[in-house]
This record gives C-alpha cells, sequence and structure tokens, in this order.
C-alpha cells in the first residue's frame, strides 16, 4: 500500500520536462544544432560574478565546518539580515530577520505557505495563465483549487471572473508577476483593484484572504517596467521569492518566505510556514549557497542578452504574422496559436524539432510558450522553421 493522491502525481507527465527530455535525445541523435528547444525556463545567462567569488573566498577563508554545516531551521541569520535590509531600503517596508524564512528555493516556499493557510475547506485561487504547478502544490494539500479565467487582451487579473470565484474559504490568491508563462507584469491599477475587492471580501467573510506573491522574476524587467511590492498596497501579503533567476542559480535551490509585520496574524502565520516546511522536510537550506547569497544580494541580473532575443523573437514572429502579447518581464514569449489547433501545431513543430510548450497546462488553450532564455544564434536558426510551420498551418485551412 502506497499514498494514491502522490502516485497519481508522480506519474501524470509534466509537459515542460517530456519536451526538454526530448530535445536532449534529439539532440544526442541529430546534433544540437538541429533542435530548437524553447521548451525549459533555465537561465542562460551566467551568474554575478560576485556569487561566483564568494563562493571561492568562503571555501579558502572559512572553516569548513562552518560553511557546511547546519545553519538554524529558518535560515542562517547572515542571509534573514540581508534579505531583510534589501527589502527594507528597496520597497520602504519594515523588515525584519524575524519575518524571513529561508527556503530551498520558491517551490518549497509556496508549498510552506499552502499547507500553513490549509483549513478544512480552505480553497486557493489561482489566475489563469499560471505556473501550473500551483494546481498540483495545493490539490496535495488538501485544499481546493480554483481557477480563475485569463483577462486575454493584456494578461492582467480578470477582476470581474475573480469577484466571482472568491467565497468564504477562499485563503488566498496566487499572483506571479512578471508572469510565467505570459511575461506580462501586472500593473498597478490591477493589483490595487485585487485589495480593494479582498479587503471587502475579508471584512464580509470576517478572515484575511491573503495574496501570495510568487516573484522568481521580479527582478527581470524590460522597457523601465515597474514590479510594484504587493505588501506595499496590500498587507495580507505573503512574499514567496527565489534567487533561481535573478542570479541565475536554478541548481542551488535558494528562495525565501517573507511575512510582512503588518499582516493579520502575522507571527503565528511565520509559526505555521515554519512548521509546514519543518513537516515536509524542507529547513536548514544549504548552508555555503545562504552565505554567498548574503554577500550578493544586492546584485542586479545584466539582462541584455535577454532583451536582445526578447525583442529579435518577439519582433521576427509578429513580423512573419504571429500573434503575441510584448512580454515585459521574465524571460518568456506566450503566442496565439495559428489557426487555433494547438495539438495540431505543436505536433508539426515538434516533426521539426522546434520544441514549444502548448498552453493548456497553464489553464489557457490557444497558445503555445517560448522560452527566449537560449543563444541568439539558436533563434537565428530557428526563425525559418518557424516561418514553415506557420505557412503550413495556413495551407492546411
Amino acid at each position: 500500500m502506497f499514498n494514491r493522491k502522490a502516485y497519481e502525481m508522480g506519474a501524470a507527465p509534466n509537459q515542460i520536462r517530456q519536451i526538454f527530455e526530448y530535445g536532449r535525445q534529439q539532440s544526442r541523435l541529430l546534433g544540437e544544432d538541429k533542435v530548437f528547444d524553447f521548451s525549459l525556463g533555465n537561465p542562460s545567462i551566467p551568474a554575478p560574478e560576485k556569487v561566483n567569488q564568494s563562493i571561492k573566498t568562503l571555501l579558502d577563508t572559512e572553516s569548513s565546518i562552518r560553511i557546511h554545516g547546519y545553519t538554524s531551521g529558518v535560515g542562517g541569520d547572515l542571509l534573514r539580515e540581508a534579505v531583510a535590509k534589501n527589502l527594507s531600503e528597496r520597497f520602504g517596508v519594515n523588515a525584519g530577520m524575524e519575518n524571513v524564512f529561508i527556503t530551498c528555493g520558491a517551490a518549497p516556499a509556496l508549498q510552506a505557505v499552502l499547507v500553513a493557510l490549509r483549513t478544512e475547506k480552505s480553497e486557493i485561487i489561482g489566475i489563469a495563465p499560471y505556473f501550473m504547478e500551483y494546481k498540483a502544490f495545493t490539490e496535495a494539500n488538501g485544499s481546493r483549487f480554483v481557477l480563475v479565467p485569463a483577462d486575454m487582451e493584456k494578461f492582467q487579473v480578470n477582476i470581474p471572473a475573480l469577484a466571482e470565484a472568491v467565497s468564504e474559504n477562499t485563503q488566498a490568491v496566487i499572483l506571479n508577476s512578471p508572469n510565467n508563462p505570459s511575461g506580462a507584469v501586472l500593473t498597478e491599477e490591477t493589483l490595487r483593484a485585487v485589495a480593494k475587492l479582498l479587503e471587502e471580501r475579508s471584512a464580509q467573510y470576517g478572515h484575511p484572504i491573503y495574496i501570495i506573491a510568487d516573484e522568481p522574476y521580479r527582478e527581470l524587467v524590460y522597457d523601465g517596467a515597474k514590479v510594484t511590492f504587493i505588501p506595499t498596497i496590500y498587507r495580507n501579503t505573503i512574499v514567496c521569492y527565489s534567487w533561481s533567476k535573478s542570479l541565475s542559480l536554478p541548481g542551488e535551490r535558494i528562495g525565501y518566505v517573507y511575512v510582512p509585520e503588518e499582516a493579520t496574524d502575522s507571527k503565528e502565520l511565520f509559526f505555521a510556514v515554519a512548521g509546514a516546511a519543518r513537516a515536509s522536510g524542507h529547513i536548514c537550506a544549504p548552508s555555503l549557497i545562504q552565505r554567498a547569497v548574503a554577500e550578493s544580494i544586492d546584485c542586479m541580473p545584466d539582462l541584455e542578452a535577454y532583451d536582445v532575443n526578447r525583442k529579435l523573437l518577439y519582433g521576427s514572429l509578429t513580423e512573419m504574422g504571429y500573434d503575441c502579447v510584448k512580454p515585459d518581464g521574465a524571460f518568456y514569449l506566450f503566442v496565439k496559436t495559428p489557426g487555433g489547433d494547438n495539438s495540431v501545431f505543436c505536433e508539426k513543430a515538434k516533426k521539426k524539432n522546434l520544441l514549444v510548450v502548448p498552453s493548456e497546462p497553464f489553464g489557457v488553450e490557444g497558445y503555445f510558450r517560448l522560452g527566449y532564455c537560449v543563444s541568439k544564434e539558436m533563434i537565428e536558426r530557428a526563425l525559418p522553421t518557424f516561418r514553415e510551420v506557420l505557412e503550413e498551418m495556413q495551407n492546411s485551412r
């Protein structure tokens, strides 16, 4: 006997990973230059030199026992203090280290928060398009996942649909800005509308409805786009963050949960997050990378390569006749499928080793996602294939 729910999650295919593994197989057979893999959001710019230098210096100067030993379960003081100082200085909040819980990346951060908020009839709202694991995380933790249909014009929040979805059982709304998969940045106007709605419903139902701000792409924005720090406009916000994208450290698995002092029942909520992390085994994040990030926390990513790719891919595809909203952040392009049939388009593309991710797992039909965190040269080689697939779709109508 074993956990049937765990089995179902493990056996269920992850389309992104499946496509990525297919691309690896084809690259071995045909050569990497024959495969155009836009499936995975794996940073393609190097980590800032300060991160690498910090690791080298720590290894050369610190006690091996100290830098490889356990930190406190909630994280080391140096990193927690550094996060609190960084948030306070950048966003004008009053953060202290007691508000920061260090995690093994954004996924365990989200998991811990979702478990902490679980009640007998709890519901968690996701806004389409959404990172596909939100539903899996929510349901695995015993809550009900409620999907709000997308605003298909600009990929903001469909406020009337959100108002309809919020109920007395709603514990939280997950917001992801910049968004995976659309690259959209939620405007302050949108966020204030969400905050107003949740404040009204919290008062009506007699309990707080939290915003879970999933922010791994916070620093990846272009053309002067502004990412509003949601706790500055809605006090009942819980921030989940990762340095995977901003410092190009996805393999190091390091992030945090920030529970603002101003949030309702903040101390109890923080301990609930800590207890949920403890129950799942996600405590005491890797010590060496904690120290290195603490010393590099003010580093910002060099986004020039991503921006070049963004403009090249968006400009080239729209010129060909593809339709998409220009992304303001992250490193994804969300493109409307020519002819509307995603399965046909993606299969035609796959046969030419053009690997894209269909939009259905993100809660939207008729789109596909491209990760432009790849080399510019691969994009240039792939453009003729994009044109070929488009022409085949047009000729098959």
